[in-house]
């Protein structure tokens, strides 16, 4: 059977790849073979444990639905493979609420009882695949749960596959002016693109009251012209990034503290994001916002802890605290 579990807001089911056969779904014995053939398999699955249709995603949808699914694990002892099926259909290589979700489930499971190595498929053509996270099992201020390790991010447009001066205008403080958002508010001319694993795109603003509310984000008008630039073809421009990009935006708070809000490529506004968060304190830190340590980021359905190790002038690597629940 689909559990599902939440993590900091985000609903993930966790399904087996032998219960998706058992329901009829045509998946593929490995998951990197599952990944290569996603578009055979991947909208049947979302109706057969998700319980609606394949649709695209809208700018009301968000209220019924969960976040996707987790398949795996395609073998009985760590490290794992999985697969994160977004609801369009689409493949994810990285989601911080996602991967502490199936770490979770791996322990309920008794799979799991220290740190293993997940290893997420994918079908991105810029991005390497499995994407591997080291997972280790933690207390962190009283909530046990798990820290991930993202790895180095890498800043710049290229990082996300944003490249031509039609489509990001870079500036000479390395940040990047993106023309389809200043388009939208003129507060959102200050961007930062990094890579933690999947590609983001996060929007410096000044003023808190230039952040978007998730109830905006949600209003068709608003949402449509959003998805044009975090959405890939054909539901997107793919403009600034051809594969799309995950859409943050971030104000300065007091101390290591940043308040955040994301618009999700392939889901929409969200109220949490594991990878987001870590993005967002990425480009705080470039930005000057926060240093190295312990960065709290702060978004509508809680705060993500995150930790930045810095050496001199270099952001080596970020790391993610998160904790998760099963829904029965």
């Amino acid at each position: 059977m689909t559990r599902f579990y939440d993590a900091r807001g985000n609903i993930y089911g966790v399904v087996s790849p032998a219960h998706l056969r058992r329901r009829g779904v045509d998946l593929p014995g490995s998951a990197d073979l599952a990944a290569s053939e996603r578009q055979a398999w991947t909208a049947l699955a979302i109706v057969a444990e998700c319980g609606w249709g394949a649709v695209p995603p809208s700018a009301d949808a968000k209220a019924h639905r969960c976040d996707g699914l987790l398949v795996g694990p395609f073998q009985a002892a760590p490290p794992f493979d999985l697969l994160i099926v977004n609801t369009d259909g689409s493949l994810a290589e990285r989601s911080g609420n996602g991967l502490t979700i199936f770490a979770q489930a791996m322990t309920d499971q008794g799979l799991m009882s220290e740190g293993c190595e997940l290893r997420v498929h994918h079908d991105k053509a810029d991005a390497a695949s499995p994407l591997a996270t080291q997972v280790e099992p933690a207390v962190y201020r009283q909530a046990r749960g798990f820290w991930l390790t993202l790895g180095q991010p890498v800043f710049g447009p290229s990082a996300a596959g944003a490249e031509g001066i039609d489509r990001v205008l870079a500036q000479q403080d390395g940040f990047s002016h993106v023309a389809a958002l200043s388009a939208i508010d003129p507060q959102w001319g200050r961007s930062q693109f990094v890579r933690v694993g999947n590609p983001h795109c996060v929007t410096l603003v000044e003023q808190l009251d230039a952040l978007p509310n998730n109830q905006t984000m949600h209003q068709p008008a608003l949402f449509e012209r959003l998805q044009a630039i975090a959405f890939a073809p054909p539901l997107g421009s793919g403009r600034p990034c051809v594969g799309g990009v995950n859409l943050q935006w971030a104000a300065r708070a007091s101390g290591n503290q940043v308040i955040a809000r994301v618009f999700e490529r392939g889901e929409g506004p969200t109220a949490s994001s594991g990878t987001s968060a870590s993005a967002v304190a990425c480009a705080a830190w470039r930005a000057g916002w926060v240093g190295a340590g312990e960065v709290a980021v702060v978004m509508p359905a809680g705060t993500a802890p995150v930790r930045l190790r810095v050496e001199g002038e270099t952001l080596l690597s970020v790391s993610l605290f998160g904790t998760a629940h099963s829904l029965e």
